[in-house]
């Protein structure tokens, strides 16, 4: 059996495996293995999606800019979900862009193919409006966390999340980088990673971050990190950081 079988029979994308199998396996011929390079555009602000995506190991920031280029990032998508919710949302465009941030593989299909299948109502019409819950939850979570929580704790929060979405300790990421998405300066980031990095939680290298200790980091995080983990258990049967279950 070939590793594109085994990958089709046994999707390593959370979202396809949470369906039950006959729903999946309606789905198969119309998914497409492809490759997601560093910084491949999923599709851009005001213009169509015509693809959606189911990533395997790499990681899709949803990011908004404004019109002085500046960015901030309001979505990650990774083996726990889709790229490209706005197709099954009544419209093919959106105000924010998806890009690759950390390279891998992905399910693609077809927008139009998804949105018939959506229509069609059952378990895939079911388990995407629980993740677009479960999204909309991670987004407002993560307006109340910007205003109300110290960097360090957003910081914290924001890299247990690219983990989880990885599920690995060990990503590169640059402060830079890093800095675009929360919406802060650089120098507000290295204060807070060096205070994590003292601490023992991290640690970063030359625009590659690990995670030493994980239980301090959560402790270090705010409470959002936890409220949005337990919400999408309670919508998917699945956490970010585990394994998929099914649902249904």
């Amino acid at each position: 059996m070939s590793l594109d079988k085994k990958l089709f029979q046994q999707p390593p994308n959370k979202f396809l495996a949470a369906l039950p199998v006959s729903d999946y396996e309606r789905l198969v011929p119309h998914l497409k293995l492809v490759a997601l390079p560093l910084r491949k555009v999923l599709y851009e602000a005001a213009e169509p999606i015509t693809h959606v995506y189911f990533p395997d190991k790499a990681v899709v920031f949803i990011v908004t800019t404004m019109e002085d280029g500046s960015t901030a990032e309001v979505g990650i998508v990774s083996n726990e979900g889709m790229a490209g919710i706005p197709v099954i949302l009544g419209d093919n465009t959106t105000t924010t862009k998806a890009f690759v941030q950390v390279a891998g593989a992905a399910m693609q299909m077809d927008a139009d193919i998804l949105k018939a299948e959506f229509n069609q109502g059952g378990a895939i019409q079911t388990l995407s409006l629980r993740y677009v819950q479960a999204v909309y939850s991670e987004l407002a979570q993560g307006v109340a966390c910007n205003r109300l929580h110290i960097l360090e704790e957003r910081l914290a929060r924001w890299l247990l999340t690219v983990s989880d979405r990885l599920e690995s300790e060990d990503f590169p990421l640059t402060q830079e980088f890093i800095a675009q998405m929360l919406g802060v300066r650089r120098s507000g980031v290295t204060v807070a990673a060096s205070t994590l990095s003292r601490a023992g939680m991290i640690s970063y290298q030359r625009g590659h971050i690990s995670i030493l200790n994980r239980e301090d980091l959560e402790a270090t995080s705010c409470e959002c990190y936890q409220v949005i983990q337990k919400e999408f258990a309670r919508l998917l049967g699945f956490m970010p950081s585990n394994r998929a279950r099914k649902f249904f």
